[in-house]
C-alpha cells in the first residue's frame, strides 16, 4: 500500500510538473505590420488559433495613442489564426490580446503582450535613417531568437488588350518569346529579331549569329560581359541590345563583424548593360544601371523596361556598420557606376511588411537609353511572384505561419513553411513613374504568374491554402476575384480538397485551372460575372499539367506528366509514381463537360523538359500549328529490380496540334544515346526558335539549322 503511494505522489507531482512546463513554455507568437493604409485595414497573425468571439468578447482590442479603448471594426479569419481591423484613422494605435481569446488550452504565456502599428492616410516614404534604423533594429529583436526562413530570398530567384497570348509577333515571321500578356515582353536567354539570333547561354558571353541568308549560319559579333557580370537575360528593342544579369561589386565599409582588418562583403547587383548592336560585329555599350539584389522579374512594355529585384541586407550585423548599408544600393553609369545608396525618399514600407527584405523596382526609357533619367524605388516587403499588365504591376509575397518548437531548453519560433495567407501588392505604370496603388491580403499561396489575369479591371487569381500532404488539415483551392481597390468581389472555395494548384490560366471570361494528388483535375470556371464566378465542368485523367496553353477559344493543351497508381508496401494511401511526359490537348467547347481529345506520353519515368517549369521553353509557329519544346528522354530498365533509368536521347520534338487532327508529331530532334548514362548540359537543347522557312535549336555548345519542310539539318555553327 506503502509503495502504491508513493508512485501515486509521483504521478502527480510528475503531471504537476508538465502542468507547469506548458504554462510556462507554451507560448503564442504575433506577426504584424508596423504600417497601415485607411482604406486597407491591417492584420495581426498569430501562431495558434484565436476564440471566434474574441474580437466582440473583449479579449482582443484596440487602444489609441492615448491609451483609450476604442470601438473598431474587428474580426477573426484565417481558423482565428488572423486578426483584420478596419475603419482606423490614421494615428498610433495597439492590439491587445488577453490570454482568455486563445482557442483550446486554458493557459497560454504571450511574449507579445501588445502589438504597435501605426495607420497612414498613404504610403509614406522613410523619413530618414532614424526611421529605418528603428524598423530593422525591431526586426532584428523578434528574430533574435528565432530561425527565419532564409530561403526566401532564395525561392523569389527561381515570375489589356487581350487574354489569349501567343508566342508571336503578329505577323512578323520569326518566333518570340512565349509572353503571357499581348505587348508585355517578357526577358529570356535567347532572342531574335528574324535576321540575327541574340544568346546568352555560352561561356557567359553574348553571341550574336547571322541568319539572314538561310544556306549559311555565321557568327556576327559577341559581347564579352567580364569574369564578374553573369549575363542570363535579354532583351531586344530595335537597334538595342538590353543585357540582364548579375554584378558583384566590392564596397570598402570597415565593418567588425568581419574583423577590423577585412572589408565587409560586396554587394550582388542586378545590372541591366545596354547595348547599342546597330554594327553587329562592334556593339557599342551605352548604359549601365544596376540595383542591388537578385532578379525577381523583368518586363518591357513600348519603350519601359522595367525590372524588379529582391534584396536582404545584413541587418543582423548593423550594429558593426555603416547604416547606409541597409539601404538598397544603385548604380548607374551615366553618374560614374559607382554604387550609392538609395535615397530615403525613395524608400518605403510596405502595409503588411512584416521582413527585412526590399523589393527593388527600376524603371529605364529605351527610346533615349543614353540620357533618360533612371527611376529606382524601394519597397520595405518582399515579394515572390510578379504579373505585369500594360497599366499595373502586382507582386505577391506569402504570409509564413510560426510555429513553437523547443530547442537546447529553449523557446524558438520557426516558420511554418505551410502558409495560409499572401499579400498581394498593385502598383500603376505611367512611364517610368512607378506608383504603389493598393494592397491586400488573400487566402492561400499564388503558385506563379499564371495563377494572375488582370481583366476589365479586375484581377483574377487562383490559391491554394494549407498543405497538401497534411491529411488532418487538408488543402483546398480557391479562385477569387478583386475590383481595381483589390477588395474581394467573388470568389469560388473549397475546390479540390487534399490537392495543390499545379497549373492555371485566364482565356477571356474563363478560367482554367488543374489541380493533383492522385488524378489531374482540370477545373473550368465561369469568370464572366466577377461577382458570382462558378465552376462548370470538371475533368478527372491520370497524370497533371504544369503548363497550359491556348490553343484556340475552345481548346488548351496541357504539358506536364503522366502517372500511375502503385500499391504502397507499407499500407495506406497508394503512391503516386511519375512516369514520361505528358502533352494532353483539352476540348472545352462543351464548358460544362470537358474532354481529353487527344493525349501523347513521351518517353518514361524520368524524362523531363524545361517546358515543364519554364512556359518560355515552348517553341509555336501559329500559322504552321507547330509546337515543339527541348527534351530529354529516359526510361525504367527493366534489367533489374531497383527501377534505375536508361537514357535514350536528348534534343528537341515538334508537334502539329489542331482541334480537327490532334497532336501529331512532325520531328523527331532527338539525339540518340549511343550508350552514355545521362544527358550532357552542354548538348542539351534550351531553345527552338524560327525564322522564315528554317528552325533553329540552340544549346551552350551550338546552334543547328533545320529546313520547316522536312526537318532535315540544313546547318551548324559552333558558338563557344
Amino acid at each position: 500500500m506503502r509503495m502504491k503511494k508513493t508512485w501515486l505522489a509521483v504521478a502527480l507531482v510528475l503531471i504537476f510538473g508538465a502542468f507547469i512546463f506548458v504554462l510556462l513554455n507554451d507560448k503564442v507568437s504575433v506577426s504584424a505590420s508596423e504600417i497601415a493604409l485607411v482604406d486597407q485595414g491591417w492584420r495581426a497573425h498569430f501562431s495558434v488559433p484565436l476564440k471566434k468571439s474574441a474580437a466582440t468578447s473583449g479579449g482582443v482590442f484596440i487602444n489609441n495613442d492615448k491609451g483609450e479603448k476604442i470601438t473598431v471594426d474587428s474580426r477573426i479569419e484565417n481558423g482565428g489564426k488572423t486578426v483584420y481591423v478596419n475603419g482606423l484613422k490614421p494615428g498610433s494605435y495597439t492590439l491587445h490580446v488577453k490570454r482568455n481569446a486563445v482557442a483550446g488550452k486554458l493557459f497560454k504565456v504571450f511574449p507579445i503582450h501588445v502589438v504597435s502599428f501605426t495607420v497612414h492616410e498613404s504610403l509614406e516614404s522613410v523619413k530618414g535613417e532614424k526611421e529605418l534604423v528603428a524598423y530593422f533594429s525591431d526586426l532584428k529583436k523578434r528574430q533574435k531568437d528565432s530561425i527565419f526562413s532564409m530561403n526566401r530570398l532564395e525561392e523569389s530567384r527561381v515570375s489589356e488588350d487581350k487574354d489569349v497570348s501567343s508566342s508571336q509577333a503578329g505577323d512578323a515571321d520569326y518566333s518570340t518569346t512565349n509572353n503571357q500578356v499581348d505587348g508585355i515582353d517578357e526577358s529570356d536567354f535567347v532572342k531574335t529579331d528574324g535576321e540575327y539570333i541574340y544568346t546568352a547561354i555560352s561561356s557567359g558571353n553574348i553571341t550574336i549569329t547571322d541568319i539572314r541568308n538561310p544556306n549559311e549560319l555565321k557568327k556576327a559579333g559577341e559581347i564579352k560581359i567580364g569574369e564578374d557580370f553573369y549575363a542570363n537575360q535579354l532583351f531586344l528593342h530595335g537597334d538595342l541590345l538590353v543585357v540582364l544579369g548579375e554584378k558583384f561589386k566590392e564596397n570598402a565599409i570597415q565593418h567588425k563583424f568581419f574583423s577590423s582588418n577585412r572589408m565587409m562583403p560586396g554587394v550582388n547587383m542586378t545590372t541591366a548593360n545596354i547595348y547599342d548592336v546597330s554594327k553587329k560585329e562592334k556593339p557599342k555599350l551605352i548604359r549601365q544601371v544596376g540595383a542591388e539584389g537578385y532578379i525577381n522579374g523583368a518586363r518591357k512594355s513600348g519603350d519601359i523596361l522595367y525590372f524588379v529585384t529582391n534584396l536582404q541586407p545584413q541587418f543582423w550585423a548593423m550594429d558593426d556598420m555603416d547604416p547606409n548599408f541597409l539601404r538598397p544600393q544603385i548604380s548607374d553609369s551615366k553618374k560614374d557606376n559607382n554604387t550609392t545608396a538609395l535615397d530615403y525618399k525613395e524608400i518605403t514600407i510596405m502595409p503588411g511588411a512584416m521582413e527585412p527584405t526590399y523589393t527593388v523596382i527600376t524603371a529605364i526609357d529605351l527610346a533615349s537609353p543614353a540620357q533618360s533619367k533612371v527611376v529606382t524605388k524601394g519597397y520595405l516587403g518582399a515579394s515572390e511572384q510578379l504579373y505585369m499588365s500594360k497599366e499595373h504591376l502586382y507582386l505577391t509575397a506569402s504570409v509564413y505561419n510560426e510555429i513553437e518548437t523547443k530547442n537546447d531548453d529553449r523557446d524558438m519560433v520557426v516558420w511554418n513553411m505551410g502558409a495560409n495567407q499572401s499579400e498581394l501588392f498593385k502598383f500603376t505604370l505611367k512611364g517610368t513613374a512607378v506608383e504603389f496603388h493598393s494592397s491586400t491580403s488573400v487566402k492561400g499561396t499564388i503558385l506563379n504568374q499564371f495563377s494572375m489575369d488582370e481583366h476589365e479591371g479586375y484581377l483574377r487569381l487562383v490559391t491554394t491554402e494549407g498543405n497538401a500532404r497534411d491529411d488532418r488539415s487538408p488543402s483546398e483551392n480557391h479562385l477569387i476575384i478583386l475590383d481595381e481597390s483589390l477588395k474581394t468581389v467573388g470568389s469560388v472555395e473549397g475546390l479540390a480538397k487534399g490537392e495543390r494548384i499545379y497549373s492555371a490560366r485566364f482565356m477571356g471570361d474563363k478560367a482554367y485551372m488543374v489541380t493533383f494528388k492522385e488524378t489531374d483535375p482540370l477545373f473550368v470556371i465561369d469568370v464572366a460575372e466577377p461577382t458570382a464566378p462558378k465552376v462548370l465542368g470538371e475533368l478527372k485523367i491520370p497524370g497533371f499539367s504544369n503548363y497550359l496553353h491556348p490553343l484556340d477559344e475552345t481548346h488548351l493543351i496541357g504539358f506536364g506528366s503522366d502517372t500511375v497508381v502503385e500499391k504502397n508496401p507499407a499500407g495506406g494511401e497508394p503512391n503516386i509514381v511519375t512516369q514520361g511526359m505528358k502533352i494532353s490537348l483539352f476540348d472545352v467547347s462543351d464548358f460544362n463537360s470537358p474532354k481529353e481529345q487527344d493525349s501523347v506520353i513521351i518517353g518514361g519515368k524520368g524524362t523531363y523538359s524545361q517546358l515543364q517549369n519554364d512556359h518560355k521553353a515552348l517553341f509555336q509557329h501559329k500559322e504552321r500549328n507547330l509546337f515543339g519544346f527541348p527534351i530529354m528522354v529516359y526510361h525504367e530498365s527493366k534489367k533489374n529490380s531497383e527501377g534505375e533509368l536508361e537514357f535514350d536521347g536528348v534534343g528537341a520534338v515538334i508537334y502539329e496540334i489542331t482541334a480537327e487532327n490532334g497532336i501529331v508529331l512532325k520531328a523527331d530532334l532527338t539525339e540518340k544515346s549511343q550508350g552514355e548514362q545521362y544527358s550532357e548540359y552542354e548538348k542539351e537543347i534550351h531553345r527552338l526558335i524560327y525564322s522564315k522557312e528554317s528552325i533553329y535549336t540552340i544549346s551552350m555548345q551550338e546552334i543547328n539549322q533545320y529546313s520547316m519542310d522536312n526537318y532535315s539539318k540544313t546547318g551548324t555553327l559552333a558558338i563557344q
